[in-house]
């Protein structure tokens, strides 16, 4: 983005007095002219005053089922500060493309981001380590307490301030399933010589994943995969789930979809904040913005388990989709691929103190919920006998 575009941008988000935020620290205080001895009445004070409005941009399109996991936050946000902030969402483009969304939000030519951190994995590999490194054993839910409860969200601070010398702050929130391996127009992709040569599209250190298995990998943004498929510049592709991906048609350029894989299994969601808008911010609201991100992953967590279930039953039943369990024999080659990936990633002393942190965490609390969890697969075959014989 030029100068003149990131200045166009600035102006037009800006409030008519030329201030893009009404309520700064202290704003009340300020208000001056009160006489002595009037009770000042907090809430239709605060509600006479013009909303913040803060331009939001996901990297995600309009279609996208994620642009209306964001839209619960904005949601969320409007109700916590009865209406003292309004969020403008716009999707992926509207401002700037998908992976240029940490740069604007940096930039303050936006003022919160939506995406995840490997969409800017270009500019510093360690970012593909919140939420697309290695599994060590743990899911999405144990990697996103690990940012909140076991050092995750220092270290992620560090490196986007503190490295990176960005002005933002982040957030995380959703915790993801783990991303199937993908769609493949050949039902038989069961060995690692099946998969041997394939164009394939994934991102961040997943690339370096599968390249290591012998995939030719490509990085491309949502939008892009399925042309890319339609001209054969890939020939096999994952993006993250049965609804985001039926949502941009991959039912329309491949068959076989294969759930389960190790090259994506911990991812969250983004949340990101120029910091110099956050700051300028009432506590209050700040806190809004912030706690709204947690609030916002339990509800879409529970938005993803029902219309992810639904929606993978409808490329079976509708679209005419195989849904096929990818082999022990890749998942166990992905394995070997990291235990070849992680010795050089460790060359990097920051991503080395990550990963120490990621495993110390994970060797104590995966002990925990592998010894304390019941087998459940064992429960779902009792009283759903046969389901899962595909």
């Amino acid at each position: 983005m030029t100068d003149s575009k990131v200045e166009s941008v600035k102006k037009d988000s800006a409030q008519p007095d030329g201030s893009r935020r009404k309520f700064l620290k202290g704003s009340l205080a300020a208000a001056g002219g009160v006489a002595a001895g009037t009770t000042i009445v907090g809430a239709p004070y605060v509600n006479a005053q013009s909303p913040i409005v803060l331009k939001m941009q996901t990297a995600w399109g309009g279609g996208n089922i994620w642009n209306d996991f964001a839209r619960e936050y904005v949601d969320r946000v409007h109700s916590m500060s009865g209406g003292r902030i309004q969020i403008d969402l716009l999707p992926a483009g509207a401002v700037v493309k998908a992976f240029q969304v940490m740069d604007a939000v940096s930039d303050g030519v936006l003022d919160i981001g939506h995406d995840v951190p490997v969409y800017w994995y270009g500019k510093n590999k360690a970012a593909s380590l919140f939420g697309t490194g290695p599994v060590w054993g743990g899911d999405a839910n144990n990697m996103l307490a690990w940012w909140y409860a076991g050092g995750g969200r220092e270290l992620y601070r560090e490196l986007t301030q503190d490295i990176m010398g960005l002005n933002v702050v982040g957030m995380f929130g959703f915790p993801m399933p783990s991303q199937p391996f993908g769609w493949f127009k050949d039902a038989d992709v069961t060995t690692v010589q099946d998969i041997q040569g394939l164009k394939y599209r994934t991102v961040g250190l997943a690339a370096d994943l599968l390249q290591e298995m012998g995939m030719a990998v490509a990085q491309l943004p949502g939008g892009e995969i399925v042309p890319a498929m339609e001209r054969g510049v890939i020939d096999a592709f994952e993006f993250n789930n049965p609804s985001s991906d039926s949502d941009f048609g991959a039912q329309d350029v491949a068959k076989n979809y294969y759930l389960g894989s190790y090259h994506q299994a911990s991812e969250s969601f983004e949340w990101l904040f120029n910091r110099d808008m956050l700051e300028s911010l009432d506590d209050d609201l700040q806190a809004i913005l912030m706690h709204a991100v947690e609030a916002t992953s339990t509800s879409n967590t529970a938005s993803a388990l029902d219309r992810y279930s639904a929606d993978l039953e409808a490329l079976q039943t509708e679209s005419g989709v195989t849904v096929h369990r990818t082999s022990d024999e890749i998942l166990a080659a992905q394995l070997e691929a990291w235990s070849t990936l992680i010795p050089t990633l460790e060359e990097d002393s920051f991503m080395r103190r990550v990963m120490e942190s990621q495993k110390e965490w994970v060797e104590r609390t995966v002990f925990y919920e592998l010894m304390n969890q019941p087998d459940l697969q064992l429960a779902y075959e009792h009283f759903f006998p046969g389901r899962l014989n595909m």
